[in-house]
């Protein structure tokens, strides 16, 4: 604990609060939320900790609190400066897998359609579905028992769903809100757990056309009570009601927790969710921020009820999330969250394995990174690679690697305004200082760790901008290659010397990937550019073709050597005027 640290402990209020942990940058790197902050944030700095809690702790420099008036402002604080500060060590649900709906349009003429957002522009929504599969199977059944429109833009006359029976054409005819209001009603009704009735309803009339000879209209309900069964009625219905509900069960092990959500829709279990992270905190005060953010998210659509495990704050979760929260005590919904927090057991063990090696390739590649090379773990890496042909299109790129892991967020791309042709260590120079002068004025995260994808030469211009120019004290490193141009040992030190490494090591590994990826942006840049600037030199200086004509002619004929070829009355055709197609075959004569 450093001294400032110590400090703040001694005079932390016995209040409820939040707390921000700031690494060595002032980065927030992890948000809390505490019933008594002294408690708390004095708990971190003192005892003994797992390995990831240890992790956060070493990297804890300073840090700030916020007192509130109770444990929930405290918990609604936290969820807000989370989702502000996106610290590295919160409890992120990362997953963006997201859950069609079938939603009834809010238009004048409204229409049935599959949608994975779910937004508050009126539309009745009905999910979520365990797959797209499903959610189309059961729209395709909607669209031939109910006669919503099935076009995206209303035509100018009737189509064949309309004498189908499958569309009230209001393309042609005014249709009544009223019949409108009644559809949607029977189709709220139907995805709400009334299909029981529309098949009743369609098995009279079966009967009936068959009574009246009407075999062929006969064998149309037949096939729709049919459609109705395969689809509707493929799951196990797990309650004996239609309430909308989701049911939480978690368990905790080694410092991580497993989350599992069952989603139950109209009576059935249709999908669920995993979510498994690190956590630093008691498992019930984990297990609410979990919550708050998993119905923070729009496609998680609040249920009329959420089933949750025994430890869980009953009133604190109501008030957090203003829906009915239960701990069942007994029966087939208690069974529900026990069947959730077995799932998450097998889940957490069965991933187990998965976690520690990517653990292993990642954060734990970087703590061995230092170790070699002798600095403090370099938690954010910075990778530069030039790439250019004979100096021409000359670019250079800059990918960042945080925790092992690829942060393409602040991925950079540079064209070399000033560096002379041919001029590999001028690029650099010119580069770096761009980098980092923007760095410092906008005051963003400095790297612990800068990668030159290079020999000495470059190194030793990226540290003439990063230590003689700037004054930072940055670490460099560059990348030996073979003769195949892949990482063979690493370049560090003063004077500069080859690092030893095992091609077996994580580190090794890691080195690797950053020097793959930096040269694959560096060289996409590189192609784009070189693309763009052939097309534009063949072009230039004719006036009247501008960027908007250029894309047309080359949409037109398809490359420049059928445009050389071209006469006047083939430009003409693509679109030009007389005038300019007369310019255009000039300059190509020329």
């Amino acid at each position: 604990m450093n001294e400032l640290i110590e400090q703040k402990c001694a005079i932390l209020p016995d209040q409820p609060g939040c707390y921000l942990m700031k690494d060595r940058q002032g980065t927030i790197i992890y948000v809390g939320k505490a019933k008594i902050l002294k408690n708390r944030v004095r708990s971190y700095f003192t005892g003994s900790h797992d390995g990831k809690t240890q992790r956060l702790v070493q990297d804890i420099v300073d840090f700030e609190y916020i007192v509130t008036s109770s444990e929930l402002e405290a918990l609604i604080l936290e969820l807000h400066l989370i989702k502000k500060h996106d610290p590295k060590y919160n409890v992120m649900l990362k997953d963006d897998k997201t859950y069609p709906y079938i939603k009834i349009t809010a238009e004048q003429n409204p229409k049935l359609i599959i949608t994975r957002q779910v937004k508050k522009d009126k539309g009745k929504y009905f999910g979520p579905y365990p797959n797209s599969h499903a959610a189309h199977e059961t729209k395709k059944l909607l669209d031939r028992l109910y006669p919503l429109r099935k076009c995206q833009k209303l035509p100018s006359r009737v189509c064949l769903y309309f004498h189908m029976g499958q569309c009230l054409a209001p393309c042609v005819k005014e249709v009544e809100d009223s019949t409108y209001s009644e559809i949607i009603h029977e189709i709220s009704s139907f995805l709400n757990g009334g299909h029981s009735q529309v098949k009743n309803d369609l098995s009279v009339k079966m009967h009936a056309a068959a009574e009246s000879l009407e075999f062929e209209r006969a064998k149309e309900y037949r096939d729709q009570i049919s459609h109705i069964e395969l689809v509707m009625e493929k799951q196990k219905m797990t309650m004996n009601d239609f309430t909308s509900r989701d049911v939480f069960g978690y368990t905790v092990d080694k410092g991580w927790m497993c989350v599992q959500v069952f989603f139950i829709r109209q009576g059935k279990l249709i999908e669920r969710d995993v979510s498994l992270f690190p956590m630093y905190r008691d498992p019930d005060e984990e297990f609410l921020t979990f919550l708050g953010q998993f119905y923070a998210k729009p496609e998680h659509i609040k249920p009329k009820e959420i089933y949750v495990p025994i430890d869980t704050d009953i009133q604190l979760a109501t008030d957090l999330l203003e829906l009915k929260v239960i701990v069942p005590q007994k029966g087939a919904k208690k069974n529900l969250v026990e069947l959730a927090e077995k799932n998450a057991v097998l889940a957490l063990s069965e991933k187990f394995h998965l976690i520690e090696r990517q653990e292993e390739r990642t954060i734990g590649a970087v703590e061995e990174l230092g170790e070699i090379i002798g600095i403090a773990t370099p938690s954010r890496i910075e990778a530069f690679d030039n790439s250019h042909i004979h100096g021409t299109d000359a670019v250079s790129a800059m990918v960042v690697f945080v925790d092992g892991r690829a942060y393409k967020k602040d991925y950079r791309k540079y064209k070399t305004k000033t560096a002379a042709k041919h001029d590999d260590y001028g690029a650099m120079r010119e580069v770096v200082r761009r980098r980092y002068i923007r760095v410092l004025k906008e005051d963003l995260p400095l790297p612990d760790l800068i990668i030159i994808d290079g020999g000495k030469g470059q190194i030793e211009a990226a540290r003439e901008i990063i230590e003689d120019e700037l004054g930072l004290d940055i670490p460099i490193a560059g990348l030996a290659k073979d003769g195949k141009h892949q990482t063979s040992q690493l370049i560090y030190g003063d004077p500069l010397g080859l690092i030893p490494m095992k091609r077996t090591s994580e580190a090794f590994y890691l080195l690797q990937r950053i020097q793959d990826e930096v040269h694959r942006f560096a060289i996409t840049f590189h192609r784009q550019q070189r693309g763009k600037n052939s097309i534009s030199s063949s072009l230039d200086g004719i006036e009247g073709i501008g960027p908007i004509r250029k894309k047309m002619l080359l949409k037109h004929f398809g490359s420049l050597k059928k445009m050389q070829a071209a006469d006047k009355d083939a430009f003409i055709e693509s679109g030009l005027s007389e005038k300019l197609a007369t310019m255009m075959v000039e300059h190509f004569q020329k």
